[in-house]
């Protein structure tokens, strides 16, 4: 799909503010993308459709979850993760993405997985440090994001889950096993 069409499709989903956050991340994704070896046009394509369900209701998300093979625990959790997974059936039944690697891309990018793809760790780090985005920490990530992708996504993991403990809310387990997971290989 050309990138316009996609903007166009994407755009009627998301509002204004969101629709800028969406551009930030393309750009981003299509430069680290560049930079690390990710497929660009894979990254441009999951990036500007990785929030395609950031606004639907949450009654119709937990019913995408419930009916899909997603994991049911997420339910458990704050409803913002919940756009993910439901993001990447939406997108591929209303946009017609077919590709595994976009959708799953869309489904990690909140919370990350073990084992992450290249394609998923670029478009988690460019939805975290998109010029758009202002909060504590944010520079630094970005800094890390051009010497090294893995250094930069540990910090971006772990200060999400610093975030949340702060502010004493449920760290949804699988961000604690992205952690985990790319520090032990980084250890290796």
């Amino acid at each position: 799909m050309e990138r316009e069409q996609a903007l166009k499709i994407v755009k009627e989903q998301l509002t204004d503010h969101r629709y800028q956050h969406t551009l930030g991340v393309m750009e981003t994704a299509i430069a680290l993308a560049k930079q690390y070896g990710a497929d660009e046009k894979k990254a441009e394509t999951a990036a500007i459709f990785h929030d395609y369900a950031k606004f639907r209701p949450k009654d119709e998300m937990r019913q995408i979850i419930l009916n899909q093979n997603s994991p049911q625990d997420l339910l458990h959790y704050h409803a913002e993760l919940w756009h993910a997974p439901a993001g990447a059936y939406l997108v591929e039944i209303e946009a017609g993405i077919k590709d595994k690697e976009v959708l799953d891309a869309i489904r990690y990018h909140t919370s990350g997985r073990p084992g992450m793809t290249l394609l998923e760790k670029v478009i988690y780090l460019a939805d975290y440090i998109e010029p758009g985005r202002h909060f504590p920490g944010v520079d630094e990530v970005r800094a890390l994001a051009k010497e090294n992708l893995n250094t930069a996504l540990i910090q971006a993991v772990k200060n999400t889950i610093l975030f949340l403990m702060k502010k004493n809310q449920p760290v949804y387990p699988d961000s604690f096993k992205t952690y985990n997971d790319l520090v032990m290989r980084q250890e290796d």
